[in-house]
């Protein structure tokens, strides 16, 4: 097992820089997850840890010894790609087999190690057959099997799942989680769906533009997230946004939705007679189809369209001035496309983001 630490790294390919001086710990043992939209910059950072790509700037230190100049072979990580990079024409044995074959391990060592990958990912009867054999869910487990036997300081994912049915990668979730739990060896994995990155993850970092945006774990970037783009990142459905303005009113506060009537508001302006133009968030689960418990802000809607699933539903709606609104609902929704349906979205739910900067306003709503 071991620490990563990545210090004011960046990352250029000629004039464009892609990575912005990233500070990031990744503590010893830990499952890392970096998230965020195509183009982010997370494979990139993976592959400089990895010494796959060079670093323009900074430094990478594994257990804190600086690695920049060391190839990815001296670095004692261990990577599992998206495409899996197995060798067609070998069986899964000799896949497993393979890098320590090159590095001169005795043929007894292999052979425990092999067996031993390969009972932990249910490959052990698999082992003569070949990858054109295999299903992807078990081609991916060979890949997994592969970096195992190195018994590497750290493992790093670069999107291993996206190649796999909606099945299948709920099924790999959770035998990466038990992997894991079993090595406790630490890993950073690299992907742009943020329900893997919740369901898996001990710390998430959430990345735009090559920059850090947020770290912390799933439930604390769930309930507060720093700014907009964290807050319509993490968590599905995506979290609603609405606009409109706060204003000092008497001794508290008073919202103007673009959407709504002037409503009591629960955020403290630092100056009296202030008037700021705010985005509000809610999230879908957290809106109320009857009246809610406390304080609260109805908003009148029309239902556009509804998903029923079963046990959950969804619906889908629209306000006066054109924005939208996704309600969820336990059990199956009475609805139907048309029909008008206020809502409360309840004060001690509300996420509050300046307008203008994204900046989440939380740390300053009343108690």
């Amino acid at each position: 097992m071991a620490s990563l630490q990545l210090r004011r790294i960046e990352k250029r390919f000629g004039d464009a820089k892609v990575i912005h001086g990233v500070d990031l710990d990744v503590q010893d043992g830990e499952f890392m997850v970096f998230v965020g939209p195509s183009g982010c910059g997370k494979s990139t950072l993976l592959r400089m840890i990895a010494g796959l790509e060079d670093v323009s700037d900074g430094e990478i230190l594994i257990d804190g010894k600086r690695v920049n100049e060391l190839s990815a072979a001296q670095r004692g990580l261990a990577m599992v790609f998206q495409s899996y990079a197995l060798y067609p024409h070998m069986t899964v044995y000799q896949n497993l087999a393979f890098g320590l074959e090159n590095i001169g391990t005795r043929r007894a060592e292999i052979d425990a190690k092999v067996d031993a990958a390969a009972r932990m990912l249910h490959l052990d009867t698999l082992l003569t057959r070949r990858p054109t054999q295999l299903s992807g869910g078990q081609r991916q487990r060979v890949a997994i099997g592969r970096a195992i036997v190195r018994n590497p300081k750290v493992f790093l994912f670069d999107e291993p799942l996206s190649n796999l049915d909606a099945e299948l990668r709920v099924q790999m979730r959770a035998e990466l989680t038990a992997l894991h739990g079993r090595l406790r060896t630490t890993m950073i994995y690299v992907t742009h769906d943020q329900v893997e990155a919740m369901t898996m993850a001990s710390r998430i970092v959430v990345l735009r533009g090559g920059r850090i945006e947020q770290v912390g774990t799933p439930l604390a970037l769930y309930n507060a997230p720093d700014n907009r783009f964290v807050a319509g990142f993490i968590g599905s459905p995506q979290m609603n946004f609405l606009r409109g303005t706060v204003s000092r009113e008497g001794n508290g506060s008073a919202l103007v939705l673009d959407a709504g009537d002037r409503t009591p508001f629960p955020i403290t302006l630092e100056d009296a007679g202030v008037s700021k133009a705010i985005v509000i968030g809610i999230r879908p689960e957290h809106i109320a189809t009857g009246a809610s418990d406390g304080p609260a802000i109805r908003v009148d809607t029309t239902v556009e369209r509804v998903e029923q699933l079963g046990a959950t539903s969804f619906c889908y709606c629209v306000l006066g001035d054109g924005e939208r609104l996704t309600v969820q609902s336990p059990g199956q929704a009475a609805v139907a496309p048309g029909q008008r349906m206020a809502v409360d979205i309840p004060h001690s739910r509300l996420h509050v983001f300046d307008a203008e900067t994204g900046r989440s306003l939380f740390a300053r709503r009343a108690a």
